[in-house]
């Protein structure tokens, strides 16, 4: 099992209230599994993304992550595991504008202390899978709005991760773009990648697995989608 948590609760305190934003949330996701998450704006989607993704902590409950309850450890034992096993794609692209497009993709593997041999062979891979080869050498600003989702893309998969997190990837783009994008993810799923996506699109919502909707901080129902039934 890739994801296991139990009664997870996120609330955030002022000194004049508590706002609970997430709220006994259980949940079991496999590895390789396409999971959409819906609902209103301000529900708790992306709170759950960050706790899934081992940038926040939970306030109480219990995350297991790859068999490993993680609820309530160090900001440096979940880096580690983060840098190891996630990549993110995000709606507004994040990426480095005095960087190119393969110093951009080139980052997460930097990080993880790769060679520069291996860094060039696999860049240049996931740049030639998404068609951008030609484009290696160009800056964010110099490239269209789905080209620039594209090297988010690449960026996040380049170090082969077990796991994608996408907060709204096609959010800053139009319908062609937003396909585009919805493809390549489609493709990373088939490759055996786990990808979990908020989306306030059911179209887009209907290229997973299975969707979750968040209401209030509560997971309040779930669908398996009829094309991937097993």
């Amino acid at each position: 099992m890739l994801i296991q948590t139990k009664d997870l609760k996120k609330t955030y305190l002022t000194e004049e209230v508590e706002t609970t934003a997430l709220n006994n949330i259980n949940l079991e996701i496999g590895e390789g599994e396409y999971i959409a998450i819906m609902g209103p704006s301000g529900c708790g989607k992306s709170t759950l993304l960050n706790i899934l993704g081992l940038i926040d902590n939970p306030t109480s409950g219990e995350y297991l992550f790859l068999g490993k309850d993680i609820a309530s450890s160090s900001e440096r034992k979940r880096a580690g595991l983060r840098k190891s096993n996630i990549g993110f794609i995000f709606q507004s692209f994040n990426l480095i504008d005095e960087l190119t497009v393969f110093e951009n993709v080139e980052l997460p593997l930097l990080y993880l202390g790769y060679s520069a041999a291996e860094r060039k062979k696999r860049v240049n891979e996931v740049l030639e899978n998404i068609a951008l080869m030609p484009r290696k050498n160009h800056f964010p600003q110099q490239l269209s709005g789905g080209q620039q989702q594209r090297v988010a893309v690449a960026r996040a998969v380049v170090a082969r991760p077990k796991l994608i997190l996408a907060d709204e990837p096609t959010g800053n783009l139009d319908s062609t773009h937003g396909e585009e994008v919805m493809g390549l993810m489609a493709e990373l799923h088939a490759a055996g990648t786990a990808i979990i996506m908020v989306t306030h699109s059911q179209a887009y919502a209907e290229y997973s697995q299975r969707i979750i909707y968040l209401f209030d901080g509560q997971v309040v129902s779930e669908n398996v989608q009829k094309k991937f039934k097993l």
